[in-house]
């Protein structure tokens, strides 16, 4: 993995190999190579192919990956405009690539997206609340807990069989700075 990763805007033909690299980095024992496992609170699915397919195409939405040198996905992460701020989601890195730098860079360049491309105010996104070693890093990269939760959509298979019944999310947010953009889209 160079140290200055290239990125690149998925599209429809990345579905599969997006689908498995973000499972491999949540679900089942190949996560847990790395960090961000959620074998223990969720199993099944943890991105549906249509969902992607369609944040894909959407306007004002965008799929960023970072490709190895063999052409296959490593990490990605999805943003979106949503209302008035940068929404950020689907963010995987390959397990035996976690703690190495290339999460930093992937939220880096996500980041970049919504305050220059978009010119929107900050970035939001929810995490799984009882998550709080991924929570204590995305602190440290500036994201604040708001206090605001989502409820977990049990019975909707698409984003996972809950293996708990305690499951809710967080609202996690970051400003940047106000001379950093312009009037938000």
């Amino acid at each position: 993995m160079p140290a200055f990763p290239t990125f690149r805007l998925a599209t429809v033909d990345d579905v599969p190999a997006l689908v498995a690299l973000v499972t491999s980095a949540y679900r089942g024992d190949t996560s847990r190579v790395g960090w961000t496992t959620e074998a223990d609170l969720l199993d099944g699915a943890r991105i549906d192919p249509d969902v992607l397919r369609a944040d894909i195409v959407r306007p004002d939405s965008r799929v960023v990956v970072v490709d190895g040198m063999d052409g296959a996905p490593l990490a990605c992460a999805h943003v979106a405009i949503e209302d008035g701020h940068g929404y950020f989601g689907m963010f995987a890195v390959a397990p035996q690539l976690q703690g190495r730098g290339t999460g930093d860079a992937v939220l880096a360049e996500c980041e970049r997206i919504v305050r220059d491309d978009w010119r929107l105010p900050g970035m939001r996104m929810t995490v799984i609340d009882v998550r709080e070693a991924l929570i204590a890093w995305y602190e440290r990269r500036g994201y604040r807990r708001t206090g605001r939760h989502k409820p977990f959509p049990y019975g909707d298979v698409r984003f996972g069989i809950p293996l708990r019944a305690d499951l809710r999310f967080e609202v996690l947010e970051k400003m940047f700075a106000a001379t950093s953009f312009g009037a938000a889209r």
